[in-house]
């Protein structure tokens, strides 16, 4: 039970007195008068006026002379008459424009019997009164009794008529039609029914009745009608009122000590407001109750009306919601409150009509904000569905209020209200000033719960936590069970937490939430926990381990360089994240580049000959550089060996390694590092693989190993004949006796011709020891070949001679001579001649048709025209090679730069040699004659230079 004495009063309503209007300009109730003469007078009713009732844009009212008045917002009072005699009960539905009204026609002798209900359809005309659809009589029986209340249900389908003898009907079915209403008798009772009302709650009806001393409902949507009572107070006239949705369609029964609400099945919540009641009605969310100050019993109520007119009656708007009293004010002799265009209407007996009319909801927060009444203000708002940005408004200026009268914990509650729409600097700023840690924790904390905090207040809120040295609160606000449930920016935690030195929790966060480089750091260069860093490391998927390990390599090599090796051969073969199952071990690995890893071994050679051999070893397809590397560092250590056998086991490692077959492709990079460490077997490989026998040959020749020259001459003369002529050379230059190897070049030069004798002499001749014995054989075999092959020039010369000399006589002949035809036989077909035939000077014959079908031309002889065109060709191309010789000598000399003409000839291929196949096998150059050419062009240019 709530008692409203301790209920705030205030002035939510401002009151006036209606005016009648002006003219027909529609004014609405409660306008302000205008000045001057012309102000309205206040309107005044007419008299009689005995029940009231609102809805559809109008105040109803009945009178004692039977008439129907409708006060619409224009206030131009209309009426019809309704009744005979008087009018007793109105009914105005809200959705429906339809009117149900009790009255009286007749008086007859027994007055108790005349009651008749009428329905009436307002928005249609019978002789310009609205038309009366349906008129039965108000009491069923013949017993005589008096209709205490009226209620129709909006959906035309239910009414319910309440009599002074207890009983209620039921009208069921279309009550604006006799022929589909049905009316029956609902309840039977002692007290009389002081009030009616219908609930609908889904397909459910239930009517509620209220009697001077009980209180009970029916179901009324069935057929048997469930009663279910509910109290047994009960009220006096017009003091029941049904709710609306804001208390749940709550049934309000005002007695004298209490005003109680009830449920279709039970009673609710009571409010203990003092004073008789005469009034209750319900307007958009208050209780609106006017009542006497001095004691009178219920049952006294029922017949009130003669009560003393003069009687000051106190009208009271209650706030159920939020405890409060909305306006309280004394009327004399009330008759009725209406609700209509969102105001309150009390009609005084005097026919005054009061307007009562709310204010808005800003000024009504400002009245309340004026007495500090936040708590209020906070709940009118919310009953008043105020959005959200005005009822954080209201929560930062509750928030000021107690900040400022020293409630730093209320003020932070009401500052957490505001999240999401007042700006957090705001109320940071106050908190930091006033050093309260405890309260600005509490407002970071649900700033990160709704998912609204930046980097900048979670590094503030762990710096609280930190400052506070709360553990507790640290390790639940970062140890959350799901990635959706972090309200806060990871990266700037962890970075907060490792700045004050937490770095559990810094860990914490870093391995929950994959920040992989942070937590690396934190092991590395905070804790200094190089193998849980390596075995994290060893965790991670291949790309970020093989990042990281780039990144983080050198340090742990330092550190733990066995473990880094370990994990870094197994990075670049077949990785696998130790994290892995059993059937992703089945599934190839991954591996990284092993040649970018081989910068983190700089200081650490031992291991880098380690992790070099086992990629090579288990990756024969490794990248070059590692055995590039490998090679590099075996010959480093083989050169700075001082013992000798492990000299000669480093040796063989390096030359294997040489000719593994690895570096075809970097012949020049395994020289160089070869030459840098002077080691000499590597070069003399590496000089053979590539061919330089040249290199070779200079290398014996500057340690002046004899043997060896002739043995590189010997093994590769064959494909570089000139490495006898330098042989022969270098030896000649030699002051020790070196006939012995002279003799065997000077034997290899004979056999192979590959010096003149005269070239030979010449390089003899430098050598002082060399005697001509050393020669005198040489030169003798060469002097009798040389005589031989001139017999053999001569012998050639002179057959040219006698064959020049023939085909001259021949050419005289036919020039002179007549020539004889004498062939029998076609030279095509070798059948015999017949005429028509052809004949050449040449001496070939043809039958005529062999010839045409065979020749080329008229005028050229088959058989004689391939060797013809040879000839021919020869020709052209010397007379071609003429004017291409002219043209090349007329820019050689006008051209200023020589060199670029004779390179533009020799990519024309001008200077390549052009082979003329015009002789028969029998008139070439013997092989013997060409190789002496040869030689004569040589000896020629080594005397030109």
């Amino acid at each position: 039970m709530a008692a409203y004495l301790q209920w705030r009063r205030f002035v939510f309503f401002d009151k006036e007195l209606v005016k009648e209007p002006l003219g027909n300009d529609g004014a609405a109730p409660g306008a302000a008068p205008a000045s001057g003469s012309a102000a309205s007078k206040f309107l005044c009713l007419p008299p009689g006026i005995t029940v009231c009732d609102s809805g559809r844009g109008s105040l109803v009212f009945g009178d004692m002379e039977g008439q129907i008045w409708f006060l619409p917002r224009s206030l131009q009072l209309t009426g019809f008459q309704a009744y005979k005699l008087r009018v007793t009960h109105l009914y105005q539905l809200k959705q429906h424009n339809i009117l149900a009204s009790v009255g009286e026609d007749e008086e007859g002798i027994n007055p108790l019997v005349c009651p008749q209900v009428k329905i009436w359809n307002l928005e249609k005309r019978d002789g310009g009164n609205p038309l009366c659809t349906r008129i039965f009589p108000a009491i069923p029986g013949t017993e005589p009794t008096v209709v205490s209340c009226l209620t129709v249900h909006e959906n035309l389908n239910f009414m319910a008529i309440g009599f002074t003898d207890g009983s209620v009907t039921l009208n069921k079915g279309d009550i604006t039609r006799d022929r589909h209403s049905k009316t029956q008798i609902l309840h039977k009772g002692n007290y009389p029914v002081t009030g009616l009302a219908f609930r609908q709650a889904g397909k459910t009806t239930h009517l509620f009745v209220v009697t001077t001393e009980n209180v009970q409902s029916y179901i009324v949507s069935g057929k048997d009608y469930p009663r279910v009572e509910l109290d047994t107070h009960g009220c006096g006239l017009r003091c029941s009122a049904l709710s609306d949705p804001s208390q749940d369609l709550q049934f309000i029964v005002a007695g004298d000590e209490c005003v109680y609400l009830y449920q279709p099945d039970e009673r609710g919540p009571c409010f203990a407001f003092e004073g008789h009641k005469l009034i209750a009605h319900w307007f958009r969310g208050y209780l609106v109750i006017v009542s006497r100050d001095r004691k009178v019993s219920p049952k006294s109520e029922f017949t009130s009306r003669d009560s003393q007119s003069s009687d000051k009656q106190i009208l009271n708007i209650y706030d159920l919601c939020n405890k409060f009293i909305a306006y309280s004010a004394v009327f004399e002799d009330v008759v009725d409150v209406l609700a209509e265009w969102g105001s309150l209407y009390v009609l005084t007996r005097d026919g005054r009509v009061h307007a009562l009319q709310e204010k808005d909801t800003q000024t009504k927060l400002e009245m309340l904000f004026k007495k500090n009444l936040f708590e209020m203000a906070i709940n009118l708002a919310k009953s008043q569905h105020l959005d959200s940005d005005g009822l954080a408004q209201i929560f930062m200026q509750y928030g000021d209020h107690l900040y400022s009268k020293g409630n730093h914990d209320g003020a932070v509650q009401q500052y957490i209200r505001t999240i999401g729409k007042l700006e957090p600097s705001y109320v940071i700023r106050k908190f930091l000033d006033a050093q309260r840690i405890h309260n600005l924790t509490a407002y970071l904390q649900t700033l990160h719960r709704q998912s609204l905090a930046n980097a900048d207040h979670t590094t503030l809120l762990l710096n609280c936590y930190t400052k506070l040295k709360d553990s507790s609160k640290l390790e639940e606000f970062i140890k959350t069970k799901s990635e959706s449930e972090v309200h806060f920016d990871v990266e700037t935690a962890i970075k907060v937490l490792r700045q004050a030195g937490y770095y559990s929790h810094a860990l914490y966060l870093a391995e929950n939430h994959a920040h992989h480089e942070w937590y690396l750091k934190i092991q590395l260069e905070d804790i200094k926990n190089y193998q849980e860093a390596l075995r994290y490391i060893g965790k991670l998927p291949f790309e970020q381990a093989e990042s990281n390990m780039k990144r983080y390599g050198k340090i742990l090599m330092h550190h733990i360089p066995e473990q880094t090796t370990q994990l870094l051969k197994g990075l670049c073969t077949d990785y696998r994240s130790s994290l892995e199952g059993r059937c992703d071990r089945e599934a190839p690995g991954c591996r990284a580049n092993s040649e970018e890893f081989i910068p983190i071994f700089a200081n650490n050679p031992r291991e880098l000959k380690a992790f070099l051999e086992h990629m090579s070893e288990v990756q024969p397809d490794s990248p070059q550089g590692i055995y590039d590397t490998l090679l590099e560092l075996r010959l480093q250590n083989w050169a700075h060996e001082k013992d000798p056998q492990v000299k000669e086991k480093l040796h063989a490692e390096a030359i294997s390694l040489l000719k593994s077959g690895r570096f075809c492709d970097v012949f020049d990079k395994a020289l160089v590092l070869c030459q840098m460490h002077d080691f000499q077997d590597g070069v003399l490989y590496l000089y053979e693989q590539g061919k330089l026998f040249q290199q070779i040959m200079h290398y014996h020749m500057q340690h002046e190993q004899y043997r060896q020259v002739i043995t590189v001459c010997e093994r590769h003369g064959e494909q570089d004949p000139s490495l006898w002529e330098q042989a022969l050379s270098y030896f000649a230059r030699k002051e020790e006796d070196c006939k012995e190897y002279m003799a065997a070049v000077l034997k290899h030069i004979e056999n192979k011709n590959l010096m003149p004798p005269l070239l030979v002499v010449q390089t003899l001749a430098h050598n002082s020891t060399a005697t001509l014995s050393v020669i005198r054989d040489y030169l003798v075999q060469k002097l009798q070949k040389q005589s031989q092959q001139i017999a053999q020039d001569e012998l050639r010369v002179r057959r040219y001679r006698d064959e020049t000399t023939r085909i001259r006589q021949e050419i005289q002949e036919l020039k002179a001579s007549p020539k004889i035809f004498q062939k029998t036989k076609c030279s095509i077909c070798n059948s015999a001649l017949e005429l028509p035939s052809v004949h050449f000077l040449c001496g070939h014959s043809f039958h005529q048709h062999c010839f045409e079908s065979y020749s080329e031309s008229d005028a050229d002889c088959p058989t004689c025209l391939p060797e013809n065109r040879k000839v021919m060709d020869m020709i052209r191309a010397q007379e071609q090679k003429r004017d291409l010789h002219d043209q090349f000598q007329h820019q050689l000399k006008c051209s200023n730069d020589s060199f670029s003409v004779i390179a533009d000839y020799f990519g024309r291929g001008v200077f390549n040699k052009l082979t003329l196949l015009t002789d028969p096998p029998t008139t070439r150059l013997t092989p013997s004659l060409e190789a002496g050419l040869q030689r004569d062009l040589l000896m020629h240019s080594r005397r030109g230079t």
